[in-house]
């Protein structure tokens, strides 16, 4: 390109390119590129002279040459598609007539923080430093997949798509608008107040550090929000105050850190608003999150701790083959029990057990055999009604062996009863003269514990309703211990 071609604002930019100097094209501070479509020819500037600039552009010895424009209008396509541009690309607050184009570029720094583009195709691209498209308005997808960025991706309070992007169920639902699938993030993401109006595509991705998408909406009602299985990170995913419109697919990520979702909107009304299956996470945390509106999948996912309150489940629940180590915060058990009631495949024994081991794990033993308790009463639910009945006594005498005091009321009580009414009417005597002392309590306790005798069992015979009272006192005590051993045994073997 011909220098004599050049428009006075190419000419700045030019001139300054050799010494890496900003150009600066704003009128005023603050300005971004929202308004660019409307600016004239002092700030345009096309981009085939950008592009002649970044391949060919003229240098200085002992300086370090860059493109540093700010507030220009860029007519035309910049294309650095397969190109090796070895100087630094900063676009700020410029406004770009058609989306830039990347593709397998291998770049040292991009920079067009504060800028308007209609989208960016950069797949493939590959960037030394920072990919930084802070504050952006991008009114088209932004296609980063397979990129490898050294250091961070920074889209922090920019908008991709617009309201009308989306849409749809998730299996009909139209392409990304903003994609970077099986990305290498040399650092972190950083994407706090990002507004993105479609979904988000992240499948494969590896981050050397953190995804910040605190204060985010991603919004994509009936359809995916955020799709990213198989999503690798260094430490943390982090999402306090999130909206998410849609599904969140975390299916198979791993995250070592934190998967922090406090103060969140998960909403996806009808359909999953989180699938995290077969995730394995250090710590979830869903604090002060509303209600999850939509279901949640958590099946065959391992986490060391999840901070979930019970007002944060949803109607329906997926946790089948989850497992945690500590379950915050502490609550009774009777709070978290209703939460296994609304698995949508019905009776889990082990989403039981693991919960009962939560509370060991807390020290909490009393809270684990609520637990246990709960397990086997809703199991007798699943049971024919016949076979309902050994299950219904042993809940009634010993609450299947958690529960030992019980018991010991019911023995107490016939006990009582048994001695009051032989007391007051002594049974006969079987052989005259040859009976011990008739004792009361005695022989209601020979009548009750069959392992235990006294000898008034059988010198004593009572009659008429006495007699019916002490075949109950038989009956009623062997059920006591037939049901406690059966108890006790099954609360052994658990320990």
């Amino acid at each position: 390109m011909e220098i004599t071609d050049l428009t006075p604002a190419e000419r700045r930019v030019w001139d300054a390119f050799p010494r890496g100097e900003r150009v600066d094209f704003c009128e005023a501070p603050g300005e971004t590129g929202a308004a660019g479509a409307g600016w004239g020819p002092e700030r345009t500037v096309r981009a085939d002279v950008l592009t002649a600039l970044l391949l060919n552009g003229p240098t200085t010895d002992g300086q370090v040459a860059g493109l540093n424009v700010r507030g220009a209008r860029i007519t035309g396509k910049l294309n650095l598609k397969y190109a090796v541009v070895e100087h630094p690309i900063r676009l700020r607050a410029c406004w770009f007539e058609r989306k830039p184009l990347l593709y397998g570029a291998q770049l040292r720094v991009f920079v067009a923080n504060d800028s308007t583009l209609p989208g960016l195709t950069a797949d493939t691209v590959r960037v030394d430093v920072a990919l930084r498209l802070s504050c952006c308005r991008i009114t088209g997808p932004v296609r980063l997949a397979g990129a490898r960025i050294g250091g961070g991706l920074f889209l922090r309070r920019a908008v991709i798509g617009t309201p009308a992007t989306g849409g749809g169920n998730p299996e009909e639902a139209p392409g990304p608008v903003l994609q970077f699938n099986h990305a290498d993030i040399g650092t972190d993401v950083i994407a706090m107040e990002l507004t993105v109006h479609g979904q988000t595509r992240i499948n494969g991705t590896t981050v050397g550090g953190q995804i910040n998408l605190s204060d985010s909406r991603l919004l994509a009602p009936g359809a995916i929000a955020l799709h990213a299985e198989n999503l690798t990170v260094g430490t943390d995913l982090r999402g306090n105050r999130l909206e998410a419109r849609g599904l969140v697919n975390l299916t198979r990520a791993r995250i070592p850190g934190q998967l922090y979702l406090g103060r969140a909107v998960l909403a996806n009304p009808g359909g999953i608003a989180l699938r995290a299956s077969s995730c394995t996470v250090g710590e979830v945390w869903l604090n002060s999150a509303d209600t999850i509106q939509g279901l949640v999948s958590l099946r065959r996912s391992t986490f060391d701790m999840l901070f979930m309150p019970p007002a944060t489940w949803p109607e329906k629940i997926r946790i089948d083959g989850l497992s945690y180590r500590t379950l915050s915060p502490h609550l009774p058990a009777e709070e978290r029990l209703p939460a296994l009631e609304r698995e949508e495949s019905g009776y889990l024994p082990y989403a039981y057990e693991q919960l009962a081991a939560a509370y060991r794990t807390a020290g909490d033993e009393a809270g684990a055999r609520t637990v246990q308790l709960a397990k086997l009463r809703r199991h007798r639910r699943t049971l024919p009604r016949h076979a309902r009945v050994w299950g219904l006594l042993q809940d009634a005498t010993v609450g299947y062996g958690f529960r030992p005091l019980r018991a010991a009321g019911w023995l107490l009580a016939l006990l009582a009863t048994g001695t009051v009414a032989y007391g007051l009417h002594h049974p006969r005597e079987l052989k005259t003269g040859e009976a011990p002392e008739f004792n009361a309590a005695f022989y209601t306790i020979d009548l009750m514990l069959p392992i235990i005798g006294f000898g008034q069992e059988s010198a004593f015979a009572p009659d008429g309703w006495y007699q019916w009272l002490s075949y109950l006192l038989i009956v009623t005590g062997w059920v006591l211990a037939t049901t406690t051993a059966a108890g006790v045994s099954r609360s052994l073997q658990r320990q």
